[in-house]
């Protein structure tokens, strides 16, 4: 299994009720997948998963990336500006 670590920022940190967590997941876990189960596990970030953010040890990361080992993935809510 892969132990990484997990934040939450801004209003998916209220969503979750939690700023970060630890989890195992099996190797070749993609982002997207991430997603799916947080989104059982936190049902109320399903509406926001789609459109956050994400990074992977600090890097842009993409729903197709898959997460290494030990890795700390971050999510943030889109931001819009003007």
């Amino acid at each position: 299994m892969n132990s990484v670590t997990i934040l939450f920022f801004a209003t998916l940190k209220e969503r979750a009720g939690t700023g970060s967590l630890s989890l195992e997941l099996p190797p070749g876990t993609r982002v997207e997948d991430l997603k799916t189960m947080l989104k059982k596990q936190f049902p109320a970030l399903a509406p926001t998963l789609t459109s956050t953010l994400t990074s992977i040890n600090r890097n842009f990361a993409f729903d197709e990336d898959v997460i290494p080992c030990g890795a700390e993935v971050a999510f943030f809510p889109p931001v819009s500006g003007g």
